[in-house]
């Protein structure tokens, strides 16, 4: 079975002592969780630092759609727009929203290739609107590898694949038998698309790296991961992956995913120069943190994976999946003010 997270191994408290629970939120998960469904109970949420705030509607999107995991958000004039994974589906579906919490109805918008022999799953997308089309990359899975691959729009909902042949597969050593979760930018300044992938084991790959393109298809890849694990740092000692980047006044901000252990994991922020050296971590990473085994029914127990960080002209929301058991739902967070406060 392919990238479908466990709850085996250490608890997330375990390499975050810190947390406790407050004599309010037990009484209330006590009492409220013999009656709810495992997707509704949400009554406690992990910490926040560096301004963000967890969003009190969360989760925003699951429940009896089954696993929604790896949002890929946008928000076009008053709509956000959503593409994520959906497990349930094996697919990418589809969904808007006019405040981030109350979702239309979902669509599959993208299934596996049925060209492709031994594709059964496609999800872990990025989405660019460039030159008046819609621009999708998206990891495409079998039992035995992870492969990335391109498809068009012109409305963001009916997609013409630019191929059966994916645009980026794994080549080099460090990157085992697994390309996946691109995240791709247009670099004006560069006059290239840039896409951050994650690269490594195919239940959940190690690293960031960077490869650049001059039409979207054809890639170039460094010969060495851009980010890596932090063996000083617990909670993402482990792997780091599903980098969400933002170009901005001379910076490169990334969002990502740190994992203290294969089954816990948390967000962070970094920021670079140049996109590809020098990252200097936020000060109060991670920022998303999981609450671990003293919430045992909150909805985000174990673990807050992929952000997709949108800025707006007086805030940031960065929206995000998390899990409980094999149970994922998305969520999302609030940063009000647009400085980030490295």
């Amino acid at each position: 079975m392919i990238s479908i997270r466990s709850v085996d191994g250490p608890t997330a408290d375990e390499t975050n002592p810190t947390i406790g629970l407050t004599r309010r939120a037990f009484m209330g998960c006590l009492f409220a969780a013999p009656f709810l469904p495992l997707w509704l109970s949400s009554c406690s949420e992990g910490d926040t630092t560096g301004g963000w705030v967890f969003d009190p509607h969360n989760p925003v999107l699951g429940g009896s759609l089954g696993v929604c995991f790896d949002p890929f958000v946008l928000k076009q004039g008053d709509r956000y727009k959503m593409w994520f994974s959906w497990r349930t589906q094996h697919a990418i579906g589809y969904t808007e929203s006019g405040n981030g919490y109350q979702w239309s109805a979902p669509r599959i918008v993208l299934a596996p290739d049925p060209a492709i022999a031994g594709q059964i799953e496609v999800n872990r997308t990025s989405v660019l609107v460039r030159d008046g089309r819609y621009h999708l990359w998206y990891t495409g899975q079998s039992a035995e590898h992870s492969q990335i691959y391109y498809a068009t729009s012109f409305d963001g909902l009916a997609w013409v694949r630019s191929s059966a042949q994916p645009v980026l597969v794994p080549t080099l050593d460090w990157e085992q038998s697994a390309v996946m979760a691109p995240d791709v930018l247009w670099d004006d300044e560069r006059n290239e698309f840039r896409m951050y992938y994650s690269a490594g084991e195919q239940y959940e790959p190690d690293c960031i790296a960077l490869a650049t393109s001059m039409n979207g298809i054809a890639w170039t890849k460094r010969e060495q991961p851009i980010f890596t694990a932090d063996r000083n740092s617990q909670w993402e000692s482990a792997k780091v992956t599903g980098a969400d980047v933002h170009k901005i006044e001379g910076w490169y901000y990334m969002f990502y995913i740190g994992f203290a252990d294969l089954h816990h994991a948390n967000i962070g922020i970094a920021r670079s120069r140049d996109g590809i050296s020098g990252w200097h971590k936020h000060p109060a990473n991670p920022i998303l943190r999981a609450p671990g085994r003293l919430h045992p029914f909150a909805w985000d127990r174990d673990a807050i994976y992929k952000p997709s960080a949108i800025r707006e002209e007086d805030k940031w929301i960065v929206f995000f999946n998390a899990r409980r058991r094999d149970i994922e739902q998305i969520g999302m967070a609030v940063h009000q003010g647009v400085d980030l406060r490295f």
